[in-house]
């Protein structure tokens, strides 16, 4: 087997560039709506009449989806092309998004989601595989670069969008806002997509699937039943979580067995792809679930709109857009061990602040906080997801994105539900107000639960003659979040422990050409 030395990484030709505007597309779609959503819950509870809990499930409804699909991507695209099976998911969310929009109890909206999550679950997975395809391994650093700037749109754009629209128009127009875009990419991923071939040889594992999609959608449900619970010892929680964690492990000693399993573990043994999927999975814990939490701070200790908490979030992504670009040319020539470290210590120098934060905090301190955050997220994410799919053959793409989705998905799901129980464990703490008690429920009304009322309702506040109990509370909630955020950031630290083990030297990436991998040494 011979080595060919290339000088540089080629650049992207206008072919390569067509092709990734199909995929920032559906990739923008997928985003903008799990961002416009997680604004949207306080409207879906008061136009459904629907406690959190129950619109909580417009979000879990959707990740089960996710997860359902995610494992049938990588044998469907084999089977039926990626070009067909993107058009089919853009269909789906397409639909989804519009039937969503008719809704007119909880129930629906819920069920819609869920058929939403079918679409949204493959194009992720299959976006990554169309790309690296596209441009080649040794382009892939450069093409996330370009890939990842529009795609910071959705963070930045989904909470001022959603807001937006919230307070001009209705709630229905943040799933309706998914139907040009969807036309415009269907259309466009017609046009530009290369013809399929797919490989229909490979027999489906049925066993496998039984076993895998079940298994994490009762995994992850378990999950999400927590917050809503506070305790594992939940009935709600403990058995689905321990019936799901069963399956998926039987499903790992099976996978071994079949010649082409459902989810292909044996690509775990390429070390590149696993410190890169184990330093994704911490990191995504981390600070995905912390993440969720800044507009909340937003929205319930500061009293901001919905449409003034996404600008306030504003800074972080535009930090991600600058260092973005930077470090995916840098991942072509410098060994993501020597870069990633370094972005994630901005990360935490910049999530440290949200662990003092108080009633009055200053804004420019916050803002610049997020600003330095988004500077380490532009240098983490895409470089690890380099690192991972690199040195895989184009054959082993499809399933090696396939994997790495599910885990964003397991861990995402895990650190939202830990970051929720740990804000709803400490806010539970504050002391109870004498004679106060829930209209809805009948249970006493904390300090800190009447101030967050009062911030978001300034009636409540009025009903209540005494300030200093709504300081106190306020304070107390305020206190909460810092506790929260103080795990976030130490998770944070945690990440660099499997990110000392990326790799420190130059890579070899791997070209499939007739069925064998030709390692392109890059200098």
């Amino acid at each position: 087997m011979s080595t060919q030395p290339v000088a540089a990484p080629a650049k992207l030709d206008g072919a390569v560039l067509k092709i990734a505007g199909v995929v920032v597309l559906g990739a923008i779609m997928s985003i903008l709506d799990i961002t416009v959503v997680s604004v949207a819950l306080p409207t879906f509870q008061t136009e459904f009449g629907a406690t959190y809990a129950e619109v909580a499930w417009t979000m879990t409804g959707y990740t089960l989806a996710l997860a359902t699909v995610i494992p049938l991507t990588g044998w469907a695209a084999d089977r039926f092309g990626t070009k067909r099976l993107y058009m089919t998911a853009l269909l789906l969310f397409t639909l989804g998004s519009v039937l969503c929009a008719t809704a007119d109890s909880i129930g629906q909206l819920i069920g819609y989601r869920v058929l939403q999550g079918l679409g949204g679950g493959m194009l992720m997975p299959l976006g990554m595989t169309i790309m690296t395809k596209a441009a080649g391994p040794e382009r892939i650093g450069r093409l996330m670069a370009v890939l990842g700037v529009p795609m910071l749109l959705g963070p930045i754009g989904g909470p001022i969008l959603g807001g937006w629209l919230i307070d001009a128009a209705s709630w229905h127009w943040i799933f309706l806002i998914n139907l040009p875009i969807g036309i415009v990419a269907l259309i466009y991923a017609q046009i530009v997509l290369p013809k399929d071939s797919p490989e229909p040889s490979e027999s489906f594992d049925f066993v496998g699937m039984l076993m895998l999609s079940p298994g994490l959608a009762l995994f992850l449900y378990g999950v999400s039943s927590l917050p809503e619970t506070g305790t594992m010892s939940a009935t709600k929680v403990w058995v689905p979580m321990l019936a799901g964690a069963l399956l998926v492990i039987g499903f790992v000693f099976y996978s071994f067995k079949p010649r082409h399993p459902l989810l292909d573990l044996r690509l775990l043994r390429n070390r590149n792809l696993t410190v890169a999927s184990v330093t994704l999975a911490v990191f995504t814990v981390a600070f995905m679930g912390a993440g969720l939490l800044f507009p909340s701070y937003f929205l319930q200790i500061r009293g901001e709109s919905t449409l003034d908490a996404g600008l306030l979030m504003a800074p972080q992504g535009i930090g991600a857009m600058v260092t973005m670009p930077i470090a995916g040319m840098l991942a072509d020539k410098v060994p993501v061990g020597r870069t990633v470290p370094f972005a994630l210590l901005l990360i935490a120098a910049g999530f440290f602040a949200f662990t003092q934060v108080g009633t009055d905090t200053s804004y420019l301190l916050l803002c610049g906080s997020l600003f330095v955050m988004g500077l380490g997220m532009g240098g983490t994410m895409m470089p690890i997801m380099t690192a991972a799919l690199r040195t895989l053959t184009n054959h082993e793409v499809a399933r090696g994105s396939t994997l790495l989705n599910i885990l964003q998905q397991i861990a995402g799901s895990i650190g939202t539900a830990i970051m929720s129980v740990i804000l709803t464990n400490q806010l539970n703490q504050s002391p109870a107000i004498p004679g106060v008690t829930n209209p809805v429920s009948g249970e006493p009304v904390s300090e800190a639960g009447l101030a967050i009322a009062a911030v978001q309702d300034p009636a409540v506040g009025q009903q209540f003659p005494d300030p200093s109990v709504l300081e106190r509370g306020l304070q107390f909630a305020a206190d909460a979040f810092g506790t929260t955020f103080m795990v976030g950031f130490v998770l944070t630290l945690l990440t660099l422990i499997p990110a000392f083990f990326l790799p420190r030297k130059r890579e070899v990436a791997s070209l499939e050409s007739e069925g064998a991998a030709t390692p392109v040494i890059l200098h």
